[in-house]
């Protein structure tokens, strides 16, 4: 599966604007769908699990860098992100949670809006959107 992973982050009246592509799979367990892709950064490699339900997403990453994001909309969640020189706590607030994955086409998205915050100071704004489409239409 082919996975394009764009973050815009807005801080201080600054833009920035992350662009990525990746490999992995999409899924469905229980009562939530997954997207799981792995990275590759200057420090290493990253693997990300994204777990989406109707108004909740957790993100996990571990490898070079090791982060636990939970988000519900509209609610304040406590984290971690963890770097080889310590481990900080965050909070998010999602302010947009969407998510949809067409069976026929083997298309989906992910698109999560959340202000940031690490060690109790705003990081910014940050806007997630993931684009993700099967190779040969299989999926689990």
């Amino acid at each position: 599966m082919n996975i394009n992973i764009k973050t815009t982050i807005f801080q201080d009246n600054r833009k920035e604007i992350i662009e990525t592509n990746a490999t992995g799979r999409f899924y469905l367990k229980e009562q939530a769908s997954y997207l799981q892709y792995e990275e590759e950064s200057a420090g290493g490699s990253i693997r990300t699990i994204v777990k989406l339900a109707e108004e909740e997403v957790l993100i996990l990453r571990s490898g070079a860098v090791k982060m636990r994001m939970p988000l519900i909309l509209n609610k304040e969640v406590k984290g971690s992100y963890e770097l080889p020189f310590g481990q900080f706590e965050t909070a998010a607030i999602a302010k947009k949670i969407k998510h949809s994955f067409d069976f026929e086409s083997g298309a989906g998205y992910i698109n999560l809006r959340y202000d940031f915050s690490l060690q109790g100071s705003h990081a910014g704004t940050y806007d997630l959107e993931i684009s993700f489409q099967e190779d040969n239409n299989e999926y689990c």
